[in-house]
């Protein structure tokens, strides 16, 4: 039974709590209906729970939906290193193979859909088709923050923040962690987070070492840049996507800007769809939930009906 502190990643609902056992890992996850596996990743400062309305959407549409909290996230293992994204690309592809199936579609919103743009590159084999959220090709955003200056990089100035050691993280948990609400509220569109949303994730980000993990993925992203496990991966990422992507994106995200998500056709070989969500920003699958899962559910029809 999970501890007080993990209490409010077990959320009840029509789905049930399970673990997976992949990559040396132990992940908690939500899993809801039968057919094809979507997996579905969650972004910062989030977990499981973000995408519940995604997760019952495919299900009523003959999926098997599988939101896991990511490595360091949740309920899942906090593990003191493996936060870089070959390690990432390789928790999806060994979550899809623990849970049985050949392949998945792959769903992942901001450090989620980072992890999933690896996995379609480094795992090709397991990712049947791949849905990015808030979330442009790595290669675009690395370029973006590069080239735009007072673009993509102010826009990432909590990135270059939280490489100072230890502070950032207790600053993150500090004060019923009032910086993930002022984060919440910056990033989204008017209207969202509602009162259970930002209470959830102000909590999620004060369960021991979470805060701490979560912010090992912007060091890795920026430390890496020079070293040679960064620029390997860029020069793996080069290579292009070869299934079917679908990029959503808000139009009033302020987090990931849109021109940056836009550029990142330019990396997929295979089927490639766009579409900005109006009214939305960063969270665009909680302030437009039945938008997104509309667009998503329409666009996994149409990639069936062409196989």
């Amino acid at each position: 039974m999970p501890g007080a502190d993990l209490d409010v990643v077990y959320v009840d609902g029509p789905w049930t709590h399970r673990e997976i056992s992949a990559n040396g890992m132990r992940f908690h996850a939500a899993e809801i209906g039968e057919g094809p596996l979507v997996l579905l990743l969650h972004g910062f400062p989030q977990f499981w729970w973000s995408m519940r309305h995604q997760m019952t959407a495919l299900a009523d549409a003959g999926y098997r939906a599988v939101a896991p909290d990511l490595r360091g996230y949740g309920a899942s293992d906090k593990p003191p290193r493996g936060y870089d994204a070959f390690t990432l690309a390789s928790d999806v592809d060994g979550m899809i193979r623990a849970l049985g199936a050949a392949d998945a579609v792959v769903v992942g919103h901001d450090w989620g859909g980072y992890a999933a743009w690896a996995a379609a590159v480094l795992h090709p084999r397991v990712v049947r088709a791949l849905v990015a959220l808030s979330a442009p090709h790595p290669v675009r955003f690395r370029n973006a923050m590069v080239t735009e200056p007072r673009g993509q990089l102010q826009a990432s100035a909590h990135l270059l923040a939280y490489q100072r050691p230890w502070a950032p993280e207790r600053q993150l948990a500090a004060d019923d962690a009032e910086q993930v609400a002022r984060m919440l509220h910056a990033w989204s569109g008017p209207g969202w987070p509602d009162d259970e949303s930002e209470r959830r994730y102000r909590a999620h980000m004060q369960i021991p070492h979470v805060a701490h993990s979560a912010l090992e993925y912007f060091r890795w992203l920026l430390r890496s840049q020079l070293r040679r496990d960064g620029m390997r991966f860029i020069k793996r990422m080069r290579e292009p996507v070869g299934v079917p992507t679908l990029q959503l994106h808000g139009a009033l995200d302020t987090n990931v800007l849109s021109r940056t998500a836009a550029g990142s056709g330019r990396y997929v070989g295979g089927p490639y769809s766009w579409r900005i969500v109006e009214d939305a920003g960063h969270f665009l699958h909680e302030e437009a939930p039945k938008v997104v899962s509309g667009e998503l559910i329409h666009w996994l029809d149409e990639i069936d009906r062409s196989r």
